[in-house]
């Protein structure tokens, strides 16, 4: 609070029954110069319900340690105190900075919670590596002021993508053959999201063109759900004239049936034939544009990614193409980590293992980095 102070930032502090345990109210309250908020009903607020007015006030929320029980609480919905109503009733940017003991983080419940959080728009700053309280060593420690205040003061700070508009496609698409059953993947669309959300909070504007997944769109990010490769094209097309940058992250069926039945297909022989037609090729009607956004294109690969990617490059007239390993390798299709290999006229890097939503802040630093490059050019 105090480097935030120092920064001209104003602050009001809410305080958990816990929190009281280990600073007294009055610490706060000195410190900022503003009562400090503990109670849900309070008499002092104007129809005493401080969490709407504070909801309203602020430009951004972080809650700072953010422990195992208020993360569990705030995943799920619950507001049986002034903190976790808080969070629901905001409406503004929301960070957590985690803390507690390194089983703990690492417990599956938690890190559901956390997954759920991120989906919800929750950006999370840590935690670190380091010595805890309980005297044990690991990943669970909250970090340190100074990174917390330099993150919070970067995502209300305008982005380098402000005022850019950039369309997104997620997840896959699904081509159907009768009414019950269809041709898809295995694409998550967390990918994409997690750029879409990284994009937004470089403070573009954002739109996603989604496939069927089971994710939610942050606040502020325009949403169109499609479900086949030909509504892909069709929506990205007609958004695409004002968009700057275009990333085709989604993974678009090449094929579909050249007949979708009207009636449920029996199975009466060993063996049957679906006749396939090809479906259009979105990132390359994207590329050959006469006024073409900067055009970053995805390849996930099997075998001989570097050729498969760079040839990809170069064949679509792409600006960048991010490549990753899928089938019997870590991360990828379904998890939530990944690896990318990036690749441009002249230029490459390798983006190691890690979260999607770490992976995609990294990804975008690039992709804003060439794009900006480019514009000065």
């Amino acid at each position: 609070m105090r480097l935030l102070k120092k920064q001209g930032a104003e602050v009001r502090v809410v305080m958990t029954e816990a929190a009281q345990e280990f600073v007294t109210p009055l610490t706060f309250q000195a410190l900022s110069g503003h009562p400090v908020h503990s109670k849900l009903l309070d008499t002092d607020q104007e129809q005493a319900m401080s969490h709407i007015h504070l909801a309203r006030w602020a430009d951004c929320l972080i809650i700072a340690p953010a422990t195992a029980d208020m993360l569990a609480k705030l995943a799920h919905g619950l507001a049986n105190d002034l903190l976790s109503t808080l969070y629901l009733a905001a409406e503004c940017p929301v960070l957590a900075a985690p803390a507690m003991n390194q089983a703990m983080w690492r417990k599956p419940v938690t890190q559901e919670n956390i997954t759920k959080l991120k989906q919800q728009g929750v950006q999370f700053i840590g935690p670190e590596t380091g010595l805890q309280a309980c005297g044990e060593l690991g990943l669970g420690r909250m970090s340190e002021p100074e990174a917390i205040c330099k993150h919070i003061l970067n995502n209300n700070a305008p982005g380098h993508l402000h005022n850019i508009n950039v369309l997104i496609t997620a997840g896959p698409t699904r081509e159907p053959l009768d009414p019950v059953r269809f041709i898809s993947n295995r694409s998550s669309g967390k990918m994409g999201f997690a750029l879409a959300q990284a994009a937004l909070n470089a403070g573009a504007n954002v739109t996603l063109v989604s496939g069927p997944v089971n994710l939610n769109a942050a606040s502020g990010i325009k949403l169109i759900k499609i479900e086949t490769a030909l509504q892909m094209h069709d929506a990205v097309m007609a958004e695409i004239t004002h968009q700057h940058i275009y990333i085709g992250a989604a993974a678009v069926a090449d094929y579909r049936p050249l007949q979708i039945l009207t009636h449920k297909i029996k199975k009466r022989h060993d063996s049957s034939t679906i006749a396939l037609q090809k479906n259009p090729d979105i990132i390359s009607a994207v590329a050959n544009l006469s006024e073409k956004p900067f055009t970053v294109g995805f390849a996930a690969e099997t075998d001989d990614l570097e050729t498969y990617a760079t040839e990809k490059l170069h064949s679509k007239k792409l600006d960048m193409i991010a490549a990753n390993w899928v089938g019997q390798v870590e991360g990828g299709f379904d998890s939530d980590q990944n690896a990318l290999q990036v690749f441009w006229p002249g230029g490459q890097k390798n983006l190691a293992m890690t979260d999607k939503r770490q992976l995609a802040e990294q990804l975008l630093s690039l992709i804003t980095e060439r794009f900006l490059s480019r514009q000065t050019n």
